[in-house]
This record gives structure tokens, sequence and C-alpha cells, in this order.
């Protein structure tokens, strides 16, 4: 399995309707792209305001292994996603790793 971790970073405050459009579009990928075993997003609520830096969208997907990760990003819902970004953000920050069931020795 692997994990696909993404925070977002926004160049300004979006309303709440481009957020729910966003979330629906992030939810929906699950349904659309094979290989997804789990997806979660949301906005950052976190108290540790000294550590968010401007990111306030986070995404989670678990992935059944790393071809469906790598089949991922060009499929057409993910690009569609990715069209509804254009020029909203300030950055990314996309973290990708293998789930680990045990610690190597």
């Amino acid at each position: 399995m692997y994990e696909h971790l993404v925070s977002f970073k926004f160049k300004e405050k979006l309303s709440t309707s481009k957020e729910q459009e966003l979330l629906n579009a992030l939810y929906s990928l699950q349904t659309e792209v094979p290989g997804i075993m789990e997806l979660t997003a949301g906005y950052n609520e976190t108290t540790e305001t000294d550590n968010i830096q401007g990111y306030t969208l986070g995404l989670r997907v678990t992935f059944t292994d790393q071809q469906s990760l790598l089949a991922y990003g060009p499929h057409p819902a993910h690009q569609h996603f990715v069209s509804l970004l254009d020029g909203l953000l300030d950055n990314v920050i996309v973290v990708d790793y293998p789930i680990m069931n045990k610690l190597n020795s």
C-alpha cells in the first residue's frame, strides 16, 4: 500500500462554495480512480497556528499499490480536480510513501 499526502496553500481565502466544490471533487476521486482504498480531505482546524504556514487544505489517499499511485496523476478525474485549482495555489506539499507493516530492524 502507498500513502499520498498533500497540503495546499492558497493565494487567498476561498469562498465557502469554492471550498465545498474542491472537497466534492476530491471525494469523488475515491469512486472514480481505481486503486484508492481510502481518501480523507478537509480544511485545517489546528490550534497550532505557528505551524500551519498558510496551508489550509489537507488530503490523504491510501492506494492499493505503487502502480495505482502512479496511474492517479494522469487520471481524468484527478486532472479535473487539478483544473479547479488553476490560479488559486500559492504552494503545494506532496509526500508519497509505502506503508510499512513493521519497522525494519
